[in-house]
Protein backbone atom coordinates (compact mmCIF):
# COMPACT_ATOMS: atom_id res chain seq x y z
CA UNK A 1 0.00 0.00 0.00
CA UNK A 2 1.52 3.43 -0.87
CA UNK A 3 1.81 5.79 1.97
CA UNK A 4 -1.03 8.02 0.75
CA UNK A 5 -3.60 5.13 1.49
CA UNK A 6 -1.70 3.95 4.85
CA UNK A 7 -2.60 7.79 6.19
CA UNK A 8 -6.06 7.67 4.86
CA UNK A 9 -7.25 4.24 6.53
CA UNK A 10 -5.32 5.98 9.54
CA UNK A 11 -7.57 9.04 9.70
CA UNK A 12 -10.69 6.90 9.17
CA UNK A 13 -10.11 5.02 11.67
CA UNK A 14 -8.90 7.63 14.14
CA UNK A 15 -12.41 9.57 12.94
CA UNK A 16 -14.45 6.42 13.22
CA UNK A 17 -13.35 5.50 16.78
CA UNK A 18 -12.89 9.22 18.00
CA UNK A 19 -16.32 9.46 17.22
CA UNK A 20 -17.84 6.60 19.13
CA UNK A 21 -15.42 7.33 22.29
CA UNK A 22 -16.78 11.03 22.10
CA UNK A 23 -20.41 9.72 21.88
CA UNK A 24 -18.93 7.36 25.41
CA UNK A 25 -17.53 10.58 27.32
CA UNK A 26 -21.00 12.39 26.61
CA UNK A 27 -22.98 9.71 27.58
CA UNK A 28 -21.08 9.35 30.79
CA UNK A 29 -21.03 12.90 31.56
CA UNK A 30 -25.03 13.60 30.45
CA UNK A 31 -26.49 10.70 30.94
CA UNK A 32 -30.06 10.04 28.78
CA UNK A 33 -32.17 9.93 31.71
CA UNK A 34 -35.45 10.04 29.49
CA UNK A 35 -34.17 6.39 28.95
CA UNK A 36 -35.05 5.27 32.36
CA UNK A 37 -39.14 6.50 31.28
CA UNK A 38 -39.15 3.53 29.27
CA UNK A 39 -39.30 0.43 31.12
CA UNK A 40 -41.70 -1.57 31.68
CA UNK A 41 -42.75 -1.87 35.14
CA UNK A 42 -42.33 -4.41 37.56
CA UNK A 43 -45.79 -6.78 38.68
CA UNK A 44 -45.26 -7.91 42.11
Amino acid sequence: MSAAAIVMMIVAILTLWGGLGAAAVNLFRRPDLSAFDDEIPQEA
